[in-house]
């Protein structure tokens, strides 16, 4: 998932991916896997991968990604896995060992930016799946995926683009600080208050972070400086019903690894009363049937140079 850039968690990625990405809900849960999956078979579809290959999943996670091009491309293909988190090496060993595939797998802990272990020169491919977004050195990560690439290798990313949220945050805040004191208990003060726990609501703290200092444009600009060419940029913005329909789903989902949960929020920084208010305000939005939500990946490809 890609290097912790915040928080006192220590392994917040583990976390997420496998309890507040869908709230231990089973329907949630059915509905974000159909979701990974279509972000996974772009993802490898730009890979342009073939029998023999060799393919790195950088910040693998549960290994979604090296699992379905191995299930795509067939047991020729061998996949290295890297990760951060040891809980979720682990987790994707103990996977390729039910799919049986563990012979065709190797485990690295590893960070984006500095892959340790992997040689140069011998990858045939690198993809990740929502892995730079929590980097913060995006020029090094990909200038690692070039190192260990083979001449003509190819890199196909599928990264989430969050600065929109942010700057919705950020409009929430404007609008509040020119408001009549008086409004200081108002709903919008309380989503804004949840929100801004979850991303930077600041123009200083936005570009401070590498979750939201990047658009899919500085994708582009920053593949290009680490030397790839043959560049391909997709911005997919998707706005379809919302995922999570129940409030008590929403309450312990998150929308990123590093933000907590709305209720680990409100158990922190609401007061009693203003639980109550704002779950009267916004408990009917979220289980609203006609409820939607927009969806922002950008999938880059682009090749080292050479035969």
């Amino acid at each position: 998932m890609g290097n912790e850039v915040g928080g006192s968690d220590p392994d917040p990625w583990s976390r997420w991916l496998l309890h507040h990405r869908d709230a231990d809900d089973p329907q949630v849960r059915r509905a974000m896997r159909a979701a990974v999956d279509r972000y996974v078979d772009r993802v490898i579809d730009g890979a342009r991968l073939a029998p023999g290959h060799s393919l790195l999943d950088v910040g693998t996670g549960e290994g979604l990604v090296a699992f379905r091009a191995l299930e795509r491309v067939g047991r020729s293909l061998r996949v290295s896995l890297a990760d951060v988190s040891a809980t979720l090496l682990e987790h994707a060993r103990a996977r390729a060992g039910e799919l049986g595939v563990l012979d065709r797998c190797a485990f690295f802990a590893a960070s984006a930016d500095r892959l340790d272990g992997l040689a140069d020169a011998s990858m045939d491919a690198v993809a990740t799946r929502s892995v730079l977004a929590y980097v913060d050195d995006k020029l090094g990560a990909l200038r690692e995926f070039r190192r260990v690439l083979k001449a003509g290798g190819r890199i196909s990313l599928g990264e989430p683009v969050f600065q929109d949220e942010a700057l919705g945050v950020q409009a929430i805040r404007s609008m509040l600080d020119a408001a009549p004191a008086e409004q200081g208990d108002s709903l919008m003060r309380l989503v804004h208050r949840w929100r801004a726990a979850q991303f930077p609501d600041t123009t200083a703290s936005i570009m401070a972070s590498p979750l939201t200092n990047y658009n899919e444009r500085d994708l582009l600009r920053l593949a290009q400086a680490a030397g790839f060419v043959d560049l391909h940029l997709e911005l997919h913005v998707d706005v379809g019903p919302s995922t999570i329909k129940s409030w008590d789903a929403f309450l312990d989902s998150s929308p990123h690894p590093l933000a907590p949960t709305l209720r680990q929020i409100m158990d922190e920084q609401f007061t009693s009363s203003e639980r109550q208010s704002f779950e009267r305000g916004m408990r009917p939005v979220i289980e609203d049937p006609n409820a939607v939500s927009t969806d922002r990946m950008a999938y880059l490809t682009a090749r080292k140079p050479g035969a």
